[in-house]
């Protein structure tokens, strides 16, 4: 499938500031069918914004049938531009990670799906998905009813606790009163989420992942949870992944998310009935 890029900026305003953000568009496009209609995706990037790679990603996701909405999560602190893969873009990622809030990511979130849902090429089904800091906003972006249906990358800080503003890391099971973290409201989620990790994945080590899990199955979540032996944070990435890029998983990886989206997104499911399935024991 042709594809058609673009941007649009979009104002934002929260926490008494306004900004513009600016959303990457990779719109599908099917010649002589000028209104054709396909399912939006947010896209969320690596602490880095929108670099090639996630360029890259977004193609191959448009190629599929969907429209593609990339927004540049540091608008609050520079432009669109994307940081490098060098030691200062690394730390100055991090650093506007931490300080930029969470009503801000938020707000990000709820625009950009705003934004695919004014496109009349939009079906008006919404997924999302992203890798590290962007895998951690793709599943808090999933706390939007809209959105039914997230493949998240080894997001980072979700078990810890630790995206936007906080005084130290925080991995016990219930968490703290009245918490905004994502992880204590994954109980708002109303689609179908897809977690994928490196075993290897120093990030979010084998405690973190448990916790993960734990927190969706007991939210009542209606997940799948990946963990690939030998795959290392960042493992998608094709460009100066620092030795870690796989692409023999990135392929298996890719179907994961092909399979949910395909089901959820292009297939008029009807709402959930809730009702218990009962499952046959057979052999």
């Amino acid at each position: 499938m042709l594809i058609k890029e673009s941007h649009a900026d979009v104002q934002t305003n929260v926490d008494g500031k306004e900004t513009s953000m600016r959303i990457f568009v990779f719109h599908p496009t099917i010649p002589q069918y000028p209104n054709a209609r396909f399912p939006g995706i947010v896209l969320f990037s690596e602490i880095y914004q929108v670099t090639g790679p996630v360029a890259r990603f977004a193609r191959q996701i448009a190629g599929q049938g969907y429209i593609v909405a990339a927004p540049s999560s540091y608008h609050d602190f520079t432009g669109p531009e994307a940081l490098a893969y060098d030691v200062p873009g690394t730390d100055q990622g991090n650093e506007w990670k931490v300080k930029k809030t969470l009503q801000s990511y938020d707000e990000d979130s709820y625009k950009t799906v705003d934004y695919l849902l004014t496109l009349p090429t939009c079906s008006g089904r919404i997924g999302a998905t992203g890798m590290c800091l962007g895998g951690h906003l793709a599943l808090r972006a999933s706390l939007d009813p809209r959105i039914s249906a997230c493949v998240a990358y080894f997001a980072t800080d979700v078990h810890s606790r630790t995206l936007g503003p906080h005084s130290g890391a925080d991995t016990s099971a219930q968490g703290p009163e009245n918490s905004n973290h994502t992880i204590d409201k994954l109980g708002e989620i109303r689609g179908e989420v897809a977690m994928i990790f490196g075993i290897k994945d120093t990030h979010v080590p084998d405690p973190g992942r448990d916790l993960i899990r734990q927190k969706l199955r007991s939210a009542g979540v209606v997940f799948s949870f990946y963990e690939f032996a030998w795959a290392q944070h960042a493992f998608i990435r094709d460009e100066l992944s620092k030795g870690r890029y796989d692409p023999a998983i990135t392929k298996v990886c890719f179907e994961v998310l092909l399979e949910l989206f395909g089901r959820v997104l292009k297939t008029d499911l009807g709402p959930r009935d809730g009702k218990p399935e009962k499952i046959e024991h057979v052999c």
